[in-house]
């Protein structure tokens, strides 16, 4: 059996836990459809809600592209109600794609250039059921889509220096544009390359639900030593929530620090996202993802109290090292964006 310390190995490598069963989720749907009906609310969730892309739920792809020259690759859209306009190459992820084939393929319909996508850049999440996976990379070949090769998925594509100033489809891309060029300025700089999380492409596990797996960390003060928090149902794992709908991922993990630690909730912080895990099943019949959060709690573990199956482990050297200069840097992880 894989140890926890192990565990934290494999997800800071960006392997996969493997899948998550029935024993290895410490908050259901099923077992939160329990709860509020126990508090006189009506569950707006169905407990057997699977993940099905184009059907019960919606994956986006967005790539943020820079060229040598410090622009951004866009793309003028040719949909009647946005024609002109323009945005990020992006688009709903079709089944039986991996997030990085979708980008990719995105990438070449819509600019006509082929591109290596190298790392997540952030991932936006609507309710429990719309998500939006932001990734980087490099261009490797194809030509730039030109007004003559104009076609249903755009009108062309164009380096862009000033993004704003171009008339845009949406805004909502603008805080994405600037984590991307962040990431992209920072890579530049050698001495600056450790404030920065790694290459982080998503892991190739297949998942039957939608998960938030969480890896929460709090000090002792006696040692000033790193812990995790580890779930002891049924065997020890890091502890897991299905994702609700209908929720939002806030909500959904703030009821789900309720079970453990009671209602006086300890002051934390979710950091980011260590890593992601997605493959759509061969059957085509469920597209769950999990998302693997670091949540860092302020107060010494000394002080915080626990009420549901759970333990704090010491994670010691070199790991204690590697997580507490994650969580002290503000990019060391993937910005996990809720949004209405």
């Amino acid at each position: 059996m894989t140890s926890i310390v192990e565990k934290v190995r494999r997800v800071l490598d960006g392997k996969d836990l493997g899948e998550i069963t029935s024993e290895l989720c410490d908050f259901s749907l099923k077992e939160q459809n329990a709860t509020a009906e126990a508090q006189g609310v009506q569950p707006s969730s169905a407990s057997d809600f699977v993940p099905i892309l184009g059907k019960t739920v919606t994956y986006i792809v967005a790539c943020v592209l820079f060229n040598e020259h410090d622009e951004l690759l866009m793309i003028e859209e040719a949909k009647q109600s946005c024609a002109g306009k323009w945005y990020l190459p992006a688009g709903r992820m079709e089944r039986g794609e991996s997030i990085t084939e979708a980008a990719a393929r995105e990438v070449f319909e819509e600019t006509g250039l082929n591109a290596e996508l190298t790392t997540l850049l952030a991932v936006e999440a609507a309710g429990g059921s719309w998500f939006r996976f932001v990734l980087t990379g490099r261009i490797t070949g194809g030509r730039l889509k030109t007004p003559a090769d104009a076609d249903a998925e755009s009108i062309q594509a164009r380096w862009v220096r000033t993004p704003k100033e171009m008339p845009l489809r949406s805004n909502d891309i603008l805080n994405i544009i600037e984590i991307g060029r962040a990431y992209y300025n920072g890579q530049k700089i050698p001495s600056s390359s450790s404030m920065w999380h790694n290459k982080i492409l998503p892991t190739r596990c297949t998942h039957t639900r939608n998960y938030l797996r969480v890896l929460a960390v709090a000090r002792k003060r006696s040692h000033n030593s790193l812990n995790v928090l580890v779930s002891e149902k049924n065997s020890h794992h890091f502890p897991t929530v299905e994702l609700h709908p209908n929720r939002s991922l806030h909500s959904t993990l703030r009821k789900f620090m309720i079970e453990i630690f009671g209602a006086e909730l300890p002051q934390h912080r979710p950091h980011g996202l260590l890593s992601v895990e997605h493959l759509p099943t061969e059957q085509g019949n469920t597209d769950g993802i999990c998302l693997n959060l670091l949540v860092a709690f302020r107060p010494p573990l000394e002080e915080i109290s626990l009420i549901g199956k759970c333990i704090w482990q010491e994670l010691g050297a070199p790991l204690d090292e590697t997580l507490g200069r994650i969580v002290s840097s503000k990019h060391a992880s993937i910005p996990l964006n809720v949004v209405r």
